[in-house]
Parts: structure tokens; C-alpha cells; sequence
């Protein structure tokens, strides 16, 4: 049992890491010949503007006072320059879209083995390909270009990165720092010969990053106050540099300006995704080498933003935001970034045709030589009579194409079985097999693990055959109509477990089916009370699914409001408890005020952060530090409360509770509360249903207490009902994944859940902050189903098979609904979904470990006799 247990465990190892190699390779190539346009370039020199979360609409419309936020950009737009949209790509968010912008290509998925956070195979970039660049503003950012160049010719001065601080009175410093730094390397370039000789050269390019518009959308939304004014800062701040540049260089007419942002934001200050908000960003250049403003009478546009803008007279030209790369490159005359797929907007340019056609050509050429690298690194791992060529483009035609774009240049025409001894040898025969296709074929070791692994796995099914064979006549034995019912409905229950991974409001589908399933039973005419309260807090927590996701519409009064339930649930239970005076003492009446107070603690830090935070006075120390000292506590708390199932499991929900509270933002805090009772209920569900069948002496639950030893003698035969047990744990723990929100995704995270804890970013700790609170409702329901088993006799062992079966035809549909492209929500919800369900017997082993040990282990304080257990 153990073996084929490790096995298991093995082979769901194996195959959830199989979609990383299937999924999620990089596209990128290397060894391409770099290509440059060999006509001199517009420009010396390119200021690139990038304002960090800046949504185009904010940027380009009008205040109520009919006046312009940036009235800098908007006089570029009407009398020096040409401006439009840049449409970015999802994932909106600010590495990717960072590289899109200086590399010129879109998200690499591979991206997902590094966490997101960086690009784990390196690439070039016009920062790489300059001769000099330097850069100001985020460590996120601009280190990423820093360590992708070659060479000594990237210089990076950044801030601290404590600097990003949600929480702070005043972020738009993260500007006004880059802004001061400029000025000061400026001016100490006049006194340094070495620095002004370099800054004299062709091909260089300066790169301000500005994240203060980004942090003070997350903190204030970008219809605040702070986010607008954050904007005029920034447009009086790039007035300022531009002034200082033209008077370094002498107004020498030989610098090109871009002013854009990476991504946009939605109304709640989150991005990630592919809402409009976010994919729509401003794009303004000018300078060397651009188009001056195009007065317009009528402009062809789907959307009515030119008229809400008041922008209909000047041509708007939209672009891709992969396209700025090439651009760059051709103003200032540097090989094409060699990853890039960019193509070049062309009527930005105020340059001859010849120029422009060149310019085309060279990023056409750039665009194929990845393209024939691809192909030739395909077809020499690749047998020949399997590599399939690409039929729209092959090399002759590859060829002709080129010959006639370099024709019509130079003519400046610019506009053109079964188990036995067989079946071993079978086995064998194919894994060799097997094993010989893949070597011919030149293919990583994962392959070898990937197609040999289901050899064994099969061979051990079919050495079954008896059993298979006992099993199928065990079924033809059940009347056919209860059979097909109840496989009707395990399907129907499958399918609505995988269709709320999607949609949650099927989970609330699902509890309206359980509130009425006392109906369909026994249950209902024999425990009403345990009925009605099963119905009630089932439809009780069903409204659950259908409010929005956490985040969205925070509400800190909603959060006291839990907070007062569960104190007044409290005081309940305590009265309770004091009347069985023979089992109840001081120690524990102690306890039990002790944690009642860690949940008023829990409230009024809540409640003070919160308006520290809206004064921007910060997160205030003594609120962080009682907040760290719950959250200690809360898992220590419980082991002191006496091992009697009732008793336990509500010590364990005070002290969870109060961390969640600090954890919570809205409704979300009144969420273990509900699923907490619903639990409670279901505990005595399953022992009344139990003893309908006569399987044990009904027993209080009162009176049931927790015990470390297993007595495997009480365990009873597996039942039908048992599946359907199994399957209430499924749908319990989904509903505690998905209740509140889509937690696979990144972009469904509110930074604020963590306020309490620290507004300083710091990803790793803010993540595991966040994964807590995802974590609680779990754990609650493993608790709960702790005491379930204990109570029904049900074996771990037995569970687990059973949770298995569902989570594998589970896994079945979302292995082929993985994503490798789309925003970070859709490929990181993809992926979040297979990884729950083909991880879910794992954590499982560690999550029914976690509550055993909440449950059963009890902790002594010093010199107290050992007689006050019971």
C-alpha cells in the first residue's frame, strides 16, 4: 500500500510538472545576424518617457474645468509631434510590458519558472544595442535591461526599493528622485570631460522610468485625487528635462522624444488583465525624425475618444506597443532589437521614402531571420519525413520575396490485450520502442519521463484483470436505473465542480442542490433542527459566489461587522460552556477570553490602519506589531483549549478569525464565519446519516473528543455514501479556494489585505501574507472533515483514494484547457486550475496533517496538574 501510495505520489509529481515543458517553453531564438537600416539616422540621441500605470484617458482628457491635466503633452500634441494609442498585450503588467516597449517582444511564458518576475533566457534589447544608455528610476525595472546587455555601456541609478511603499504620505517622490537625479547628472557632466564626452556620442538613449503614477494608483485608485495630481507632476517634470536636454545639446535639433507607459489600470488600481483601462496606453513622440501634429477633419475610429478628448482635429495614430522598438531603433540608427516582432510605424516618420523603405526592409529581414532560426533548430531535432515545413512561406519563396522588396528599392518604386507472460514482453517491446523514436528524434530526458512513465502504470492495471473483471460484474449486478441515476449525477456533480472554476456562481448552484438535499433523505423527518440549520447556512453561504471578487469594493465596516459576530457567537458559546460547570475551568474560561480579546485587538487595528492609512500617516508601529503577534499566536492558541471536538474546533476559529480579520477588506471577513457553521452542522449531518444505516450508537457530539492514536479497528467497509462524503470535501474546499474570489490569479489580489501586516512592497512576504488567508477557510474545512472522520469511522486511506478518482477526472478537463498565451489571468488561472486539482491529494497529506495536529495535540502551561484534561 505504501509503495503504490509513493507511486502516486510520483506520478502526479511527474505529470504536473509536464505542462511546463509542453506549455510553457520560451519562443525566443538566438543566433540571428543583427540588422540595421544603412542610411544615417534622424537622430543622436532618444528620451524615453515611460510613466509607470498611466491610463491613456486620464492622461488625455480634460479636468471639469475644460483644462488639460498635462498641458505639456498636449501642446507636443498639437504643435511639435504626433501622438495616438499604444494597444499593449496581457499581461498587463510592468516587466512584460517594459520589454514589449525596449525589446520589442510580447510576454515570454517561460516567464511562469521564475515566478514572473523576470525573463529567465535572455534576449536583446535597444538598450543592449545602443552605445551608451543611461537610466532612472525602479530596481525592478531597470536591472532587468542592465543584466541582459553586454558590455560596460549601461549605467543604472535607481532608489531603494523600500522607497515603493503603498503605505506612504507623499509617493509621487519616486518621480521627483528621478527628476532631481537628471538634473544633477547634467550638471555634473559640464565639470567631468570623461561623462560629457560620452553623452556627445551618436546611438545613446535615456531611459526615466516614473513609478509614482503605478503606486499611487494602487494606493488611491486611479480616480483619485493623488493619481491625477501625480500626472501634472510628471508632465511638469518631463517640461523640465526637455528644457535641460535641448539647452545641454544646444537646441542641435538631433533628439527624439517617446512619452508612453507600459500599461494602464482599472477603476479598482489593479492591472494584469485585458480590460481596455488596461491595454490602452498614451503614446506621444516628437523630436528628431517624427511628423509634426496632421490637422485632420474626419477620422475613422470605432471608439469616441477623440471627441471626449477634444482631440478631433489632430491625426491620432495608433500602434502596437511591440512596434515602439523598431521606431527607436530607426531614429537613432542601432541594429533592431534581434527578438523583436515589432513592426515599424512607418508614417511616424518624417524621413524620405527611401529612408522609410529601407527602414522596412531591414525590420522585415530582422523579423525573418528568427523565423529560419526557428525552423532550422525545429527541423534538426526533428525526423525528416515527420518535420513538416511551413507551406505559406518556404525558403524559395522566402527568397523571391526578398529579391523583389530589394528590386523595387533600387527602383524606388517605395509603394509595392491481456494480463499474462505476453503481456510483459509487451510492455517491454513498446518502452524500447518508444525510447528509440524519442532518441532518433533528439528529445530532452522529460520526454523519456513523459511517454515511458504510462508503460509501467498500464502494466499494473492490466495485472489486475481478475479484480477489474470482479468489479465489473459487481455492477451488472446493481438495478440498472440506480446505477445510471447515480452515475448521472456524480457526472452532473464533476461538472460542476470544473464549471466553477470558471464561473462561481456554480458554486452557489452547487450549495442550493445540497440545501435541498435533506429533502430527498431521511434526514428531514428524523433531525428537523440539524435540517434547517444544514439548509440555512447552505443558502447562507451560497450568496457568497455571486458578490465580487475581494478587493474590488472594499468596506471596513463590513469587517467589523464580522468581527462583532464572532464575539457575540462567542459570548453564546461561553455562556454555554460556563452552565457544564463539571468540565468547564478557570484555565479555560481564561483562554477563551484571552482569544475573544485577540478578536477585538484584531478590530481595532483593522479599524486604525485603516484610518492611517486614508490620513497617509502610514502603517503605525505599535498596529504592526500587535498584528504580528496575532498572527503568531493564532496558531498556538488552540493547542491549550481542551481535545473535546466542540471545544477545540471553536478555540481554532477564534484564533484564525482573528487573523483573517486583519487579512480582510470587505464581505470576505464574514466568509469563515458562515463556512465555520456550516461545518459545524455537517459534522452532525454525518452522524445522523451514519446512524440511519445502524453502523454505530449515536453519539453527542459534545461528548466526542479528539485523540492522537488511531484505533484502525474502528475503521468500517467503504459504503456508496462514503463517494458522496468524499465528494462534499471536494466542493467544500473549492468553495473555500473560489468563495470570495478567483485566488488563482494574481491580478484578484488586493495589496490591501496585508496593510495591517506592512505597506512596504515586498513580494515574497506580502505573497505569503496572502496565501494565509487563502489558506484559513481550507484549513477550516480540514478541521471540520477531521472531526467527520472521526465520527463516521471513515479510514484517511480510503479518502484520499476517493478524493483522487474526482480530482483526476478533474485534471482530465483542465490539461486540455492550459493556456500559453492571454493575459497573466487567463495563463495564470489556466495553470493555477491544473495545479489545484492535480495537487489536491498532496495538500491534502500536508493539510489533514496541519489539522490532526491542530485537533489532537495539547499543550500543558507550566505546574499545571494534568487532571484538568478531559
Amino acid at each position: 500500500m505504501l509503495l503504490f501510495f509513493i507511486l502516486g505520489l510520483f506520478v502526479h509529481f511527474v505529470f504536473f510538472g509536464s505542462i511546463f515543458d509542453i506549455y510553457f517553453t520560451s519562443p525566443l531564438v538566438h543566433g540571428m545576424t543583427p540588422q540595421f537600416t544603412p542610411l544615417p539616422p534622424p537622430a543622436k540621441r532618444l528620451v524615453l518617457f515611460v510613466a509607470d500605470g498611466l491610463r491613456a484617458d486620464t492622461l488625455y482628457e480634460l479636468d471639469e474645468n475644460g483644462n488639460s491635466r498635462a498641458p505639456f503633452i498636449r501642446n507636443i500634441i498639437m504643435h511639435e509631434g504626433s501622438w495616438g494609442l499604444s494597444h499593449t498585450r496581457v499581461p498587463t503588467e510592468s516587466r512584460p510590458g517594459h520589454v514589449a516597449l525596449i525589446a520589442g517582444f510580447y510576454e515570454d511564458v517561460s516567464a511562469v519558472a521564475k515566478g514572473w518576475k523576470e525573463n529567465p533566457v535572455e534576449f536583446d534589447s535597444l538598450i543592449n544595442e545602443s552605445k551608451y544608455t543611461w537610466s532612472w528610476g525602479s530596481p525592478d525595472i531597470l536591472t532587468m535591461f542592465a543584466k541582459g546587455a553586454y558590455g560596460d555601456h549601461v549605467f543604472t541609478y535607481t532608489y531603494d526599493a523600500d522607497s515603493e511603499d503603498f503605505g506612504a504620505h507623499d509617493v509621487t517622490k519616486l518621480d521627483t528622485w528621478v527628476f532631481d537625479k537628471v538634473k544633477e547628472f547634467f550638471h555634473a557632466a559640464r565639470n567631468n570631460q570623461s561623462l560629457f564626452s560620452k553623452l556627445n556620442e551618436e546611438k545613446i538613449v535615456f531611459f526615466l522610468h516614473l513609478l509614482g503614477i503605478d503606486t499611487n494608483g494602487h494606493a488611491h485608485r486611479p480616480s483619485s485625487r493623488e493619481y491625477k495630481d501625480n500626472i501634472k507632476l510628471v508632465d511638469a517634470g518631463m517640461k523640465e528635462m526637455v528644457s535641460i536636454l535641448e539647452h545641454f545639446y544646444g537646441n542641435d535639433g538631433k533628439t527624439a522624444f517617446i512619452f508612453t507607459s507600459d500599461h494602464g489600470m482599472t477603476d479598482w488600481g489593479s492591472h494584469g488583465a485585458g480590460h481596455p483601462s488596461e491595454t490602452l496606453t498614451p503614446f506621444v513622440t516628437w523630436g528628431a525624425g517624427i511628423k509634426y501634429p496632421q490637422k485632420v477633419s474626419a477620422q475613422k475610429f470605432d471608439d469616441a475618444f477623440l471627441k471626449e478628448w477634444r482631440l478631433e482635429s489632430w491625426k491620432r495614430q495608433d500602434i502596437h506597443q511591440a512596434d515602439i522598438a523598431p521606431l527607436m531603433a530607426s531614429l537613432i540608427g542601432v541594429p533592431f532589437p534581434l527578438n523583436s516582432v515589432g513592426i515599424l510605424p512607418v508614417d511616424y516618420l518624417n524621413n524620405t521614402d527611401l529612408f522609410k523603405a529601407e527602414s522596412m526592409f531591414t525590420n522585415a529581414i530582422q523579423i525573418l531571420e528568427q523565423f529560419k532560426v526557428k525552423m532550422t533548430q525545429k527541423k534538426e531535432v526533428t525526423l525528416p519525413f515527420l518535420f513538416i515545413p511551413f507551406k505559406l512561406l518556404p525558403e524559395s519563396k522566402q527568397l523571391n520575396i526578398v529579391r523583389k522588396a530589394r528590386s523595387y528599392i533600387k527602383q524606388r518604386k517605395y509603394d509595392e490485450a491481456k494480463p499474462s507472460h505476453l503481456l510483459s514482453c509487451s510492455c517491454i517491446a513498446i518502452g524500447v520502442f518508444v525510447a528509440f523514436f524519442l532518441l532518433l528524434q533528439d528529445c530532452p530526458w522529460t520526454y523519456y519521463i513523459y511517454c515511458l512513465l504510462p508503460v509501467p502504470i498500464w502494466y499494473a492495471v492490466l495485472r489486475e484483470f481478475q479484480v477489474i473483471q470482479d468489479f465489473v460484474t459487481l455492477l451488472l449486478t446493481v438495478p440498472p436505473s440506480y446505477f445510471v441515476g447515480y452515475l448521472l449525477v456524480f457526472i452532473l456533480g464533476i461538472e460542476i465542480l470544473v464549471l466553477s472554476f470558471f464561473y462561481r456562481y456554480m458554486l452557489t448552484a452547487g450549495l442550493l442542490a445540497f440545501a435541498g438535499w435533506p429533502f430527498i433523505t431521511q434526514l428531514w423527518t428524523r433531525a428537523k433542527s440539524i435540517s434547517l440549520s444544514w439548509i440555512f447556512f447552505s443558502l447562507l453561504l451560497a450568496a457568497f459566489p455571486l458578490m465580487p471578487v475581494v478587493g474590488r469594493k472594499p468596506d471596513i465596516f463590513l469587517v467589523m461587522g464580522a468581527g462583532l459576530l464572532v464575539l457575540l457567537l462567542s459570548l453564546c458559546v461561553l455562556t454555554s460552556l460556563i452552565k457544564r460547570k463539571d468540565s468547564f475551568i478557570n484555565e479555560e474560561l481564561l483562554l477563551h477570553l484571552f482569544q475573544m480579546l485577540s478578536v477585538v485587538l484584531s478590530m481595532c487595528v483593522t479599524y486604525s490602519t485603516h484610518s492611517s492609512l486614508r490620513k497617509k500617516q502610514g502603517l503605525p508601529l505599535l498596529n504592526q506589531i500587535i498584528s504580528w503577534l496575532i498572527l503568531a499566536f493564532s496558531l498556538v492558541l488552540p493547542l491549550l483549549s481542551p481535545t473535546s471536538l466542540f471545544e477545540r474546533l471553536f478555540s481554532i476559529l477564534l484564533s484564525l478569525m482573528s487573523t483573517y480579520i486583519l487579512l480582510s477588506t470587505g464581505y470576505e471577513a464574514l466568509f469563515p464565519l458562515v463556512l465555520s457553521c456550516l461545518m459545524f452542522v455537517w459534522i452532525q449531518v454525518e452522524q445522523e446519516t451514519l446512524q440511519q444505516r445502524g453502523i454505530s450508537c449515536k453519539q453527542k457530539v459534545t461528548s466526542v473528543r479528539f485523540t492522537c492514536s488511531t484505533d484502525i479497528t474502528q475503521f468500517r467497509q467503504l459504503y456508496l455514501d462514503d463517494v458522496r462524503r468524499a465528494f462534499f470535501l471536494v466542493f467544500f474546499l473549492v468553495t473555500a479556494f473560489f468563495g470570495t474570489g478567483n485566488i488563482a490569479s494574481v491580478n484578484s489580489f488586493d495589496l490591501a489585505s496585508v496593510y495591517c501586516f506592512l505597506t512596504v512592497f515586498s513580494p515574497f512576504m506580502m505573497g505569503a501574507l496572502m496565501m494565509w488567508k487563502i489558506l484559513i477557510p481550507f484549513v477550516l474545512v480540514m478541521c471540520a472533515f477531521e472531526a467527520v472522520q472521526l465520527t463516521t469511522q471513515l479510514s484517511s486511506k480510503s479518502l484520499f483514494l476517493m478524493v483522487l478518482v474526482i480530482s483526476d477526472i478533474m485534471a482530465l478537463h483542465f490539461f486540455f484547457l492550459v493556456k500559453d498565451y492571454g493575459s497573466w489571468l487567463d495563463i495564470g488561472t489556466s495553470i493555477s486550475h491544473y495545479v489545484i486539482v492535480m495537487s489536491m491529494t498532496i495538500v491534502l497529506v500536508f493539510l489533514n496533517g496541519l489539522a490532526h495536529l491542530l485537533t489532537t495535540k495539547k499543550l500543558r502551561l507550566c505546574g499545571k496538574p494534568k487532571s484538568h484534561l478531559i
